[in-house]
């Protein structure tokens, strides 16, 4: 793999040669493909897919549904009636706690792990108060894992739904989703994941997994804000209530009574977003030219070389497991007394750029008993400089605020 030449495929990287970006747990950039098919679907197909029988609209359409085919392959959906476009792992999320939610009954408990971030708890917790439901909390060991004993201790015959995340957006860690999706189907419950972190760095094949619904959005795997993905089994989506109410997402309308479009179109209310969805079928198939395993490869080596770098530190402490695999390139850390808003202003004069915060998960940090971190993400396209320079900064924090060493 050729970084130099990869890296001359995103514009922003010539614009900021200086910049060494590391926060892609939050966005990744874009190819310049990703830009340009977002582009030619407005110069040249710009009209509302799926409505118009015109040529134009036709194309428009056209574009649309052979992005969802891409996105198809590219997790082994069987079908495009399992694959929902949303605005992001968020929407999707909402849209299952709100549709599939409304099938759950009063007493019903719902398990979710201490890991998630608020856009896999926040709809959950709203719901269980909504309809008098129970959360059952799935706790972590001390290396940020969830062992079968927690997994299994945390489900009952009153379980009806579990959602979890692939990877942890702040400690990196790896669920064993497709060992807890055949525990959960045990006891009679739907798994739902959260694929925003796992979907972009490690294969996803769903029936493999066994999840019954996988949420992911575009923006995190090199394709355009304003698009993601609900996959869902066929015979769920079936049974669910739409999430939107609107023009597209209908069949037939009366004054008294509505009946709804086919899927997915019964969860794709108003006018569609056609230009990201051309953008992610380009991200994805940048993906595929390059090799997913290359990819895969590329990171657990930028990832090796990170957790060395920041463990070698002194003063310097990661969160989570003890090994650098078991991060998947993501890695939160504290740096004596100073505290990570600081971290991440000095690094930025540095033209290092790290989120700082609480990552949009605090239920996992009070469990970490902390109140925010530091976060290194890295992509294939980061190069072993900027991991040097992000070395380099940390080193000197400390001496840069006062302290002797």
């Amino acid at each position: 793999m050729d970084i130099k030449e990869i890296r001359r495929d995103f514009p922003l990287f010539q614009n900021y040669p200086n910049v060494a970006y590391l926060d892609n747990a939050a966005t990744t950039q874009r190819p310049e493909r990703v830009l340009l098919a977002e582009k030619r679907f407005y110069e040249e197909a710009n009209a509302n897919p799926l409505r118009g029988l015109y040529e134009l609209s036709q194309k428009a359409t056209d574009i649309y549904e052979d992005a969802r085919e891409v996105v198809r392959a590219f997790i082994g959906a069987r079908s495009t009636e399992e694959i929902v476009f949303t605005r992001n792992s968020t929407e999707s999320l909402n849209l299952l706690a709100y549709s599939y939610g409304s099938l759950l009954q009063e007493g019903d408990e719902i398990a979710i792990s201490v890991l998630e971030h608020h856009s896999n708890l926040i709809p959950w917790q709203q719901l269980a108060k909504k309809k008098r439901l129970k959360l059952q909390w799935i706790e972590i060991d001390e290396n940020g894992r969830i062992t079968e004993d927690a997994f299994r201790r945390a489900l009952s015959e009153k379980t009806k739904l579990v959602s979890m995340t692939l990877i942890s957006n702040v400690l990196g860690t790896r669920n064993d989703v497709k060992k807890f999706a055949r525990i959960a189907h045990e006891v009679g419950a739907v798994f739902v994941c959260d694929g925003a972190q796992g979907v972009p760095h490690v294969p996803v094949d769903v029936n493999d997994l066994g999840v019954d619904f996988l949420a992911f959005s575009g923006h995190k795997m090199l394709g355009p804000m304003g698009i993601g993905v609900l996959y869902g089994r066929k015979e769920l989506l079936d049974r669910m209530p739409p999430f939107l109410y609107g023009g597209e997402m209908i069949e037939y309308v009366g004054k008294e009574e509505a009946t709804w479009a086919e899927l997915p179109h019964k969860f794709e209310a108003g006018t569609v977003n056609g230009a990201g969805a051309a953008g992610l079928a380009a991200a994805i198939q940048y993906y595929e030219n390059i090799g997913f395993e290359k990819i895969v490869k590329r990171e657990e080596e930028l990832g090796e070389l990170t957790f060395r770098t920041l463990s070698e530190i002194p003063h310097v402490t990661i969160l989570g497991a003890k090994d650098a695999a078991s991060h998947h390139g993501i890695f939160s850390f504290m740096v004596e007394g100073v505290h990570p808003h600081d971290i991440a202003e000095i690094l930025s004069a540095d033209d290092v750029c790290v989120r700082a915060g609480h990552h949009c998960a605090q239920v996992l940090m009070k469990e970490l008993k902390v109140n925010s971190t530091a976060r290194v993400s890295i992509a294939f396209y980061n190069t072993e400089e900027e991991i040097i320079r992000l070395g380099e900064s940390i080193r000197s924090l400390r001496r840069r605020m006062g302290y002797a060493e």
